[in-house]
This record gives C-alpha cells, sequence and structure tokens, in this order.
C-alpha cells in the first residue's frame, strides 16, 4: 500500500513524501489533496486548488474607476449616477470576493465580516463632518470605493505570497482603505455635481481663519437693549438717513412695503425681479467693477440693503450674528450677537435666513429658531422671542430657513411648516396656524381673488391663511420638502414646486360663493427648481432645471430651451432689458437672456470663490454677492 505524507511548504511550491521518496511540487499556494489506489495498478490522482480567479475583480475595480471619476468628467450632469457607480461597484467587488474568487471559505467570510467592521469603526472615528453628511450615507459613498478598489489592488500585488502574509496585507489594506478618511474633513458639497470640500482633518476652516483673523480687532457690538433705556452711541448711518432715537412703536403700515432699496430676502415682493435699472450687458468692454471683498462668517443669508448700509446673517463659533456693513466700503458698522449655532454637514454651520427691513427695524429668524427685532441704526434689541420654542416646533434637518415677513401690524415667519405671526412693536404672540411638518420657505404675501393672504409651502403641500389672524382660507395638497417661493402669475395664478424632482406646477385659485377652490392647471418637468428660485416674466418662468438654465411657456408648461451649466445657483432678473443675472454655484457671474427664443449668454466673469447658495442682490447699479466663506461688492456700468 502506497502510503502518502503531506510534509509542508517549501520555496515555490509543497514538500509530498510517498513511501519514503520526498518529492517537491511547485504551484500556487493552495492546499494540495493527494488520493493514492493500489488496484493492479498503481492509479495515483492528485487536485491541486486552483489560483485565484482575480481578472472579474480587477475588471470591476477598473469600472468602478471610470465610473465615479472618468464619467462625470465627461457628462457632469451624471455625477449622482457616478457616486452610485462607486457605492454599487464596491458591492459588486465583494460579491465577486464571496461568489468567483476561488478564495477558501474562511478568507470570504473573513473578508466580509471585516469589512463592515472597517466601516463602523471609521464612522466612529470619522469627523462629524464625514459622519453624518449625506444624511449619513457619506461616509459610505467615501470609503466604499476607496475600500474595495484598494482591496482588489493588494489582492493582485500579494497573489504570490503565502496564504498567511496575503490575508495580513489584505486585512490592513482593509482598514486603511475605509480609515484613511479618519484623516479628512469636508466643508459640504455642490448640490450639482457633489462636488466634496475635501480638507486633511486637523486645517482650519474658513470660519476658524476668519476668528483668528479678527480676534484683535474691536468689534461694534450693538447697542444694549432699548428696554434698558440705554444711551445710544452716535449715528453711524449716512447723513440722510434719520438718526433719531427708536419709537415706542413703529408708525402703522398699510401694506408690505417699503423704501429700502433692497428690503429683505429677493426684494420687496419676494420675486427677484430688478426695476428701473439699466447695465451694460458688453462685460468685455465694461465688467463690473470690484469695490471690495472680504471674509464673512458662514451662513446662507442673503441682503437686506437700506441706502450705503445692508445687513446680513452668518456664524461667528459659538454666535449667530446679525451684521450691518457698509456697503460702500464692506466695513462693519454693527453686529448683535445670540449664543446660538446650527451646524449640519451638507450646509456647514450658519443661518439661513435673511434679514427684512421695515421702518427702521431689522427683523431676523436665526438657524434655531430665535426672531429678533433690531434697531437698524445702531442694533439695539427691540425684541426677541424664540419662535421654535414657543410652537413646539423641532429644528428642521437643515435649519430653520424662512425669512421674516411684515404684514401690518405682524411679522410672520416660518418655523418650518407652521406659521407663527407676532405683533410688530412688542412681539407678543398674535397667532399660529396648523402644523404641517417640514418646510424650508418663506412665507409669501399674495392677493388672490382680491384678498389679501399669505402663502406658505410646506412638507404637505400648500397652505394660504389670513395676514390678520392665520384663519386657513385654503390648502393644496403636494407632499415633498419645498424649499424655493411660490410664484404669482399677472392674472393671479399660483405656481410652485416641492422637491428636486416634482416639476413645477400651476394652480387657479378662486372664490366662490362655497368658498375657497384650487384646482391645477398643469404640471411640468420641463422646469425642475430645487432650491433655486425662479422668476416669472412676459408669460414665461426662467429657473434651474437641476443644474441647468431652463425656459417654460406660463401656457401650458412646455419647456422653450435649456441651457447653460451653472449648477446650483441662484439668480435676478433684470425685467426692463429682459435680462438674466446669475449667480453660479461656483460663485461665477453670468448674463443670460431672459427671451424665450433660445438660450443665449451674454456675458461671463467671476466674483467670488466657493460654494454658492447665496441669492444675490441688485440694489441700484451695486451689485452684492455671497457664500459661506466670503462676500463682495460691485458696480455695474449702467446704460445712460
Amino acid at each position: 500500500m502506497l502510503k502518502s505524507d503531506f510534509r509542508g511548504y517549501t520555496n515555490g511550491g509543497y514538500s509530498l513524501d510517498l513511501d519514503g521518496d520526498v518529492y517537491n511540487i511547485p504551484g500556487e499556494r493552495a492546499s494540495i489533496f493527494v488520493r493514492m489506489k493500489m488496484t493492479p495498478g498503481v492509479n495515483m490522482e492528485t487536485r491541486v486548488r486552483k489560483p485565484l480567479r482575480l481578472w472579474p475583480g480587477v475588471a470591476l475595480a477598473v469600472i468602478l474607476l471610470l465610473v465615479r471619476f472618468v464619467l462625470p468628467a465627461v457628462v457632469p450632469d451624471k455625477m449622482i449616477e457616478a457616486v452610485l457607480g462607486g457605492f454599487f461597484g464596491g458591492i459588486a467587488i465583494v460579491l465577486w470576493w464571496l461568489a468567483l474568487s476561488r478564495a477558501r471559505w474562511y478568507d470570504r467570510l473573513g473578508v466580509l465580516a471585516l469589512m463592515p467592521f472597517a466601516l463602523w469603526t471609521t464612522r466612529q472615528l470619522a469627523d462629524k463632518s464625514i459622519a453624518t453628511g449625506a444624511q449619513g450615507y457619506l461616509i459610505l459613498m467615501l470609503a466604499i470605493p476607496t475600500m474595495t478598489v484598494a482591496f482588489v489592488a493588494c489582492a493582485v500585488a500579494t497573489s504570490k505570497l503565502s496564504e498567511g502574509a496575503r490575508r495580513a496585507a489584505l486585512a490592513i489594506t482593509i482598514l486603511v482603505g475605509s480609515g484613511g478618511w479618519i484623516l479628512a474633513r469636508t466643508g459640504g458639497f455642490t448640490a450639482a455635481t457633489f462636488r466634496n470640500d475635501l480638507h486633511w482633518r486637523w486645517s482650519k476652516t474658513p470660519e476658524e481663519r476668519l476668528l483668528a483673523q479678527t480676534a484683535n480687532e474691536p468689534v461694534p457690538i450693538a447697542a444694549a437693549p432699548l428696554a434698558e433705556k440705554a444711551p445710544e452711541p452716535a449715528p453711524v448711518v449716512e447723513p440722510q438717513k434719520k438718526a433719531a432715537a427708536e419709537p415706542a412703536a413703529p408708525a402703522p403700515a398699510a401694506k408690505a412695503e417699503t423704501g429700502a432699496g433692497w428690503p429683505g430676502f429677493r426684494g420687496a415682493h419676494r420675486d427677484s425681479v430688478v426695476t428701473g435699472v439699466r447695465i451694460k450687458t458688453d462685460w468685455t468692454a465694461s465688467p463690473p467693477a470690484p469695490l471690495w471683498k472680504r471674509a464673512v462668517g458662514p451662513g446662507w443669508s442673503s441682503f437686506a440693503v437700506d441706502g450705503n448700509v445692508f445687513y446680513t446673517q452668518e456664524q461667528r463659533g459659538p454666535n449667530e450674528v446679525v451684521s450691518c456693513y457698509r456697503v460702500s466700503t464692506g466695513q462693519p458698522v454693527w453686529q448683535h450677537q445670540d449664543a446660538a449655532r446650527f451646524w449640519e454637514s451638507n450646509g456647514g454651520p450658519g443661518p439661513r435666513g435673511t434679514p427684512t427691513l421695515w421702518d427702521g427695524r431689522v427683523y431676523t429668524f436665526g438657524g434655531t429658531g430665535i426672531v429678533n427685532v433690531l434697531n437698524e441704526r445702531n442694533g439695539a434689541v427691540v425684541w426677541t422671542r424664540n419662535a421654535a420654542a414657543e410652537t413646539g416646533m423641532k429644528t428642521p434637518q437643515w435649519g430653520f430657513a424662512s425669512s421674516p415677513l411684515v404684514v401690518d401690524e405682524e411679522v410672520i415667519v416660518g418655523v418650518s411648516g407652521q406659521l407663527a405671526a407676532y405683533d410688530r412693536a412688542s412681539g407678543a404672540p398674535k397667532w399660529t396656524g396648523p402644523a404641517h411638518g417640514v418646510s424650508y420657505s418663506s412665507p409669501q404675501l399674495a392677493t388672490l381673488g382680491g384678498v389679501p393672504q399669505v402663502l406658505l409651502l410646506s412638507e404637505t403641500g400648500a397652505i394660504s391663511v389670513s395676514p390678520a389672524d392665520g384663519k386657513v382660507l385654503w390648502q393644496y395638497a403636494w407632499k415633498g420638502y419645498p424649499i424655493i417661493q411660490p410664484a404669482l402669475t399677472t392674472d393671479g395664478d399660483v405656481l410652485m414646486a416641492v422637491t428636486d424632482s416634482s416639476g413645477t406646477k400651476r394652480l387657479a385659485v378662486g372664490q366662490g360663493s362655497g368658498g375657497w377652490n384650487v384646482e391645477e392647471r398643469w404640471t411640468s418637468n420641463g422646469l425642475k427648481p430645487y432650491f433655486n428660485d425662479f422668476v416669472i416674466h412676459n408669460g414665461y418662468a426662467y429657473g434651474f432645471d437641476g443644474s441647468i438654465l431652463a425656459c417654460i411657456d406660463l401656457k401650458d408648461g412646455r419647456r422653450k430651451w435649456k441651457g447653460g451649466r451653472y449648477g446650483n445657483g441662484q439668480l435676478v432678473l433684470l425685467a426692463d432689458q429682459d435680462v438674466l443675472l446669475v449667480l453660479s454655484e461656483e460663485g461665477e457671474l453670468a448674463l443670460v437672456s431672459a427671451t424665450p427664443d433660445q438660450f443665449k449668454e451674454l456675458a461671463k466673469a467671476p466674483a467670488i470663490e466657493g460654494k454658492t447658495w447665496n441669492h444675490p442682490v441688485v440694489a441700484g447699479d451695486i451689485l452684492l454677492v455671497r457664500n459661506g466663506e466670503q462676500m463682495a461688492a460691485f458696480r455695474l456700468a449702467v446704460e445712460r
């Protein structure tokens, strides 16, 4: 009987003892199984484990890299598909290892156990911007592609090593391929291209650099609350502006209008329409002239402008700040600070709302729910409330984003999906509307059927209430998470959108003997705004369809054109000359013709750097722009 004995590994193969004769058998690192049979002759069958099947893993890794990085470079609109392709490509590599790799089963299962452990550990140790980004999915979108591609590369590189060395190398590669993200942080990502603002974890954020820069600078803190009868400092406004002490109560106002140059969010009517200004559109000959550029605290606030001063909201460390600056120089005039800070990974820290100017006062709503009314001249507190606490509304995922609306004797804020009104003189609560979930939109004043009303888009759809008492006039159901403003057509219809994929809907609203009725005229997929407000002009709507500018006909919602890649930017309409002034998501300016015949870009110029979601402002011949890092002013050449 022929006896066999496996003696062990040798360099490049194995040693096998057959009846005292030792044979060195070369081959891959796999077990050798020998079965000997003796019949009248010797029948010897030897089976050697096949090597790892690496080519499917290599092919999947190459496809993953092409989809994740090459596809969006060639087709920018495919970034979401690219990110998802990287994720699912990593899953495909794991499936290859489990089903097709020929690895030992305990090696396959060991990898299947180690990879989730590596991801979990990375999430626990990562910077919170990485761990919580994209609603908690960012760590998976980043780490799975790097970990799995590195795993395939290691499997190929270690194919000639012993089993023990290969296992150790693969384990280290998995841990490093995932855990390397512990060393990074992100300042968020652009909505259009999903471009992460990645930095080393220990590097300072723009906000930290700003705080270090201004640490030794005198801060013009706002005056003490008026209730304390503190003496007011010398006026810091231009000579043409009144410098009288704050009255006990403001003069009555009949309608939501003001003489301010740009009284708040998207202008006097919250429609981003500029009239009375005609600018030169040949920016090669007459480009926007820079006046100043300066760092600003993070936040997605826009501007309110009155003469030579403007107001915005920002974050400075632990304090949420309402700031007043000079238009001509960008120099600070005063700051009001609240010990509050809102932060989430995608948008970063800071308030989202924009100040509203009315009769010498500044009305603001912060990211955590604080309502402030300040003296426009020196920042003294007139009154303050916590709308979140008083309504019981939880801070939504992206923070409270409403800008206050002043109507007659009330100041109205959208506390997420619930309207709340306060007496604008005293701050006493007046009324609260029904709670309708999440909203990032702001209350919109409208007159429909001859009746003044306040509209709000929320998670459940649209609601209209009476500004005097909050009584519900009508509602329209359309589920979503709206961010943009409803828009009004010249014949009294309402345009709305509720998600980045919902499209735009036109509603006919009327009042009959049985009360209010709302009917859908059409829904168009030709214009799908996300958080990028659109404008209405001469029977057409102009705005962002995803990251590309588009125009639709208001008669039927049909798209007239689509063109220009400006990311998820913002725009204003220069109505007197049929021109859109666009501020791209990357901080670049563009002029586009606001006519329905075709897309036509008239001019382009750089403005600021970084992710830019804030609404631009045109007040006279001054253009103000900002983002979460810097702000700038330009003088536009006007036609004479």
